[in-house]
C-alpha cells in the first residue's frame, strides 16, 4: 500500500501559482466574451468577429496554462 507523501512547500507554491495563472486566464477569457457580446449588441458584427479572432489567438497562445507541456529537451517528439 502506497502512502501519499505531503507536498513540499515548493510544490505547494508551484500549485498556487499555477492556479493563479489559470484563474487569470479564465477571467480574461470571460472578459473577451462580455466585450464581444456588447459589441454584437451594438450592431458591430465585423468588429465582434475580429474580437473573436483575437480571443482565439489568446487561447492558442495560452496552451501552457490549459495543458502544460514538458520542456522541449525531454520531449523528443517536439
Amino acid at each position: 500500500m502506497n502512502v501519499p507523501t505531503s507536498p513540499t512547500p515548493n510544490e505547494i507554491d508551484r500549485l498556487v501559482a499555477e492556479l493563479d495563472r489559470a484563474e487569470a486566464y479564465e477571467q480574461r477569457l470571460r472578459q473577451y466574451f462580455v466585450d464581444i457580446r456588447a459589441t454584437l449588441a451594438a450592431g458591430h458584427a465585423a468588429t465582434a468577429l475580429s474580437m473573436l479572432n483575437e480571443a482565439l489567438s489568446f487561447i492558442d497562445d495560452a496552451t501552457d496554462v490549459v495543458a502544460p507541456h514538458p520542456p522541449a529537451a525531454s520531449n523528443p517528439a517536439a
